[in-house]
């Protein structure tokens, strides 16, 4: 059996996403089995289209074609219109084509983030200091959108930015003008906008041209512009798992971005860490648990701020106190890696009575 990849891009307007896409695609065969044949096609506005990379495949000798959305996320392209394309030509010919996933909210892809934000940064104002926003593409789909929220947040925690915003480049809410127009009534020293986005082309030329607007209505705020991700290997990595896990194991869903099972930005530490139950020790104890009865305490005014939860030393935990005063000899938790943000448990301090 001869093995062929595809490699399904949507096209662009934009000759340089067209060519940057080539690029990537010329990159994937080293990371692939040495007598695997790699071609790419697009949707539209560009050539090949993808029946003429699957005719390409075919006569290579391929009779098994491993197809993956060259997407960040799957929306209506990646989940209805290349299947359609796929399922045609493998019908028409008598061809088996397997599909793959986007390449979605993966470790390797929020390296890769993190990678272009750092290129874009130095250390001259503190990352608490700073907002980053998160743009996406925008789509029709609910879950694509919130999988760009989902790239920001890890982004936003794994790197201990002060805020973070998401906004988009287009159909959907808020796009990237209002958007950077409300992070700028923040009051952070420092913005950086990075798009998370695969290629150049008119979005990215539109994202920066917004910030350069917002940036000259705030001169008293630095705008920053992170590159997006192209071909960074991490990116490569990404894609080049799409293709192999098709024919080997598959992690099952929830554990692709867990902590305990891969490298998460910002929370390294955690792999391999022993899971277990962290209620253990009060289970049964009731009213007598440590902080469970708020009535008795005299810490805040009208509700509970979790300010018990800050110990005496002043620094914050990433977990409940009674897991630190009460078992530290048994639990080598790794310590939550921005506990002092001045957004998490410290803030709690503010509502201490005088």
């Amino acid at each position: 059996m001869t093995t062929g990849v595809l490699l399904c891009g949507h096209g662009s307007r934009s000759a340089s996403a067209v060519a940057e896409f080539a690029t990537l695609a010329d990159k994937l065969p080293p990371l692939l089995p040495p007598d695997w044949q790699t071609e790419y096609g697009y949707l539209e506005f560009a050539n090949p289209v993808l029946r003429d990379a699957l005719d390409r495949l075919r006569d290579k000798g391929c009779d098994r074609i491993l197809a993956v959305p060259g997407m960040l996320f799957a929306a209506m392209h990646a989940k209805n219109d290349i299947p359609t394309v796929l399922n045609t030509y493998a019908a028409e010919h008598g061809i088996t084509i397997q599909y793959g996933r986007e390449l979605g909210v993966d470790p390797k892809m929020i390296a890769a983030a993190a990678a272009r934000i750092e290129e874009a940064l130095d250390d001259s104002v503190p990352r608490h200091e700073t907002c980053l926003v998160v743009i996406g593409r925008g789509a029709s789909d609910p879950d694509a959108n919130g999988n760009v929220a989902k790239v920001a947040r890890m982004l936003h925690e794994g790197m201990g930015f002060g805020w973070c915003e998401v906004g988009y480049s287009g159909v959907t809410f808020p796009l990237v003008e209002p958007c950077l127009s409300h992070v700028a009534r923040l009051g952070y020293k420092r913005v950086v906008v990075f798009p998370y986005f695969l290629f150049s082309g008119i979005l990215i030329d539109r994202i920066y041209g917004f910030t350069d607007a917002v940036a000259e209505r705030h001169p008293e705020i630095e705008f920053l512009k992170a590159p997006y991700l192209g071909d960074h290997p991490s990116v490569l990595a990404t894609f080049a798992e799409r293709v192999t896990e098709l024919v080997g194991e598959v992690p099952p869903p929830n554990c692709a971005m867990c902590k305990y099972r891969t490298q998460v930005l910002g929370f390294e530490a955690d792999v391999g860490a022993v899971q277990e139950s962290h209620h253990h020790h009060v289970e049964g104890q009731g009213a007598q648990a440590p902080g469970s009865n708020v009535a008795d305490c005299a810490l805040c005014d009208t509700f509970c701020t979790g300010l018990c939860r800050l110990d005496d030393a002043g620094h914050a935990h990433g977990h409940d106190h009674h897991h630190d005063h009460h078992h530290h000899d048994h639990h080598h938790h790794a310590p939550y890696p921005h506990a002092d943000h001045p957004h998490g448990p410290e803030s709690a301090r503010k509502t201490a009575k005088s």
